[in-house]
Formats: structure tokens, C-alpha cells, sequence
């Protein structure tokens, strides 16, 4: 997850790894991300599954039969406008690598009731990510799942912010527990739109994050019916959608 360089002073440090993944359905390449190795077959199946490719369950999902580094395929029936699209997207942007504007549309049914939780426990979960590739680098991002207590369930580390995101999702797809109608997702960092995007799509009504959302993550959030935090921490949230979710304000 990380490689070692020497900084000012000959102190050592390690920076985060990244490397490219491409993603196959059979023979056919479907996208390449740039993204920090490790549980890639999570990543895989939760990009796909936010993008809204699989037509159903995945059987099987794994390296190539050689073995080759950097090449996970999938084993799932996809939707037929699957083989019509490309991706290649970077660490920084899961849209901007798509090849027009109007792709980036959501097909998700409206969010679930979901839980109602305290003020101080949504303000609370950025303290409950675990994070120790970021302790080590300063460079990955973070997405956890919780429960309506509180408690992590999961979470998954990336340079990438979507990356972390579809690790978690795919994790959950894998286990079965799509769609997330009971629980939570945080993330280390601001709120993308494409981050709402695929809180949407994996049918979780509660988005927490420690950095500020953009205004058409907000838009959509509201849209989907979905509640959206943001600046969580030092005790403080500021819930921008779905109120109605939220104790004490």
C-alpha cells in the first residue's frame, strides 16, 4: 500500500501506491482505474455496480487465469450498453474519464426511510475510521460503513476517494447486503457529486463527510431523497439534505 522514498533530512517516509487496474468482463476490457492495490475484486464489482452495468449476480470475480498483475475479471451478466462504454478514470475523478456529460445520469429508486440517528453520532463517525494507510502516508482516502449504532462494519482505504467508495460497496454486493437501507457511509473527505452518486445507487440514505459537499452532490442528495453531512468533526456536522433523519437539530 505503500513504498518507502527519503525526504528532507534523510528522514524516511512512505507514500501511498498507485497503480492502474483494468477491469474485464470475459475478454472484453470495460475500464482501467488508477488506484491503490488491494481488494481489487471488491473494487471491480462495486465500480461496476455504480455505474449500473450488472443486469445481475456476480458468480465469480478474480485475477486472470495467468495471473497477470493489475487485471481483475468479472463474471456477471451486464447490461448491453456495457459493451458499448469505456472508462479510464484517475485517482482524483471517477467521472471526468467518462466520454460525454450526458452518461453521468443516476438510476436509482429514491433512498430507503433508513435510520434516524443523534447529531452527535454522525459528527462522530470521521473519528471512528480506521485508517492506518493514511497514518503511514498522508495520502489515501477512506470509506466506512456503519450501522445505525455507530459501529464500522467495514471500511477500505484508496488514493482514490471513489475507489475507497466501490471497495466498501463491492464488499457489500459481495456479502449481500445491497441495497444498504439500514446503514451508513462516511468519507475522509469532501462530498463529489460522484460520491453521492454511488451512496444512490447502493441505496444507502445516510452520507457523512468530513470535508464539504459540493452543490450538485447537494442536488442530487436532495433529488434521491437522501440525508447529506458534511464538515463532521470536532463534535459538529452541518446536514445539508434529509433532515428528517437527523435527531436534535
Amino acid at each position: 500500500m505503500h513504498a518507502p522514498v527519503l525526504r528532507d533530512g534523510d528522514v524516511a517516509d512512505r507514500v501511498a501506491v498507485e497503480e492502474p487496474l483494468e477491469i474485464r468482463a470475459g475478454d472484453t476490457a470495460l475500464a482501467v482505474t488508477m488506484r491503490t492495490p488491494g481488494h481489487d475484486e471488491e473494487l471491480a464489482v462495486g465500480f461496476l455496480h455504480g455505474e449500473g452495468l450488472l443486469a445481475g449476480p456476480v458468480a465469480a470475480v478474480g485475477p486472470t487465469a495467468d495471473l497477470a498483475a493489475n487485471v481483475v475479471v468479472v463474471d456477471a451478466p451486464l447490461q448491453a450498453v456495457a459493451r458499448e462504454r469505456r472508462f479510464y478514470t484517475t485517482s482524483s475523478c471517477g467521472i471526468c474519464g467518462r466520454g460525454a456529460l450526458d452518461e453521468v445520469a443516476v438510476h436509482a429508486a429514491p433512498a430507503p426511510p433508513g435510520p434516524v440517528l443523534d447529531r452527535a453520532l454522525l459528527a462522530a463517525l470521521p473519528d471512528r475510521l480506521r485508517q492506518p494507510g493514511f497514518a503511514v502516508t498522508g495520502g489515501l482516502h477512506a470509506t466506512g460503513l456503519f450501522d445505525a449504532a455507530g459501529e464500522l462494519l467495514c471500511v477500505r482505504e484508496d488514493v482514490g476517494r471513489h475507489n475507497a467508495m466501490d471497495k466498501v460497496i463491492g464488499r457489500a454486493l459481495l456479502d449481500g447486503g445491497l441495497p444498504l437501507a439500514g446503514r451508513v457511509l462516511c468519507v475522509s473527505g469532501r462530498l463529489s457529486f460522484e460520491l453521492v452518486q454511488k451512496a444512490a445507487v447502493a441505496g444507502c440514505p445516510i452520507l457523512v463527510g468530513v470535508g464539504a459537499p459540493s452543490s450538485l452532490a447537494v442536488e442530487l442528495a436532495a433529488d434521491r431523497g437522501m440525508t447529506l453531512c458534511g464538515f463532521a468533526r470536532r463534535g459538529c456536522v452541518n446536514v445539508y439534505t434529509g433532515g428528517g433523519r437527523v435527531r436534535d437539530l
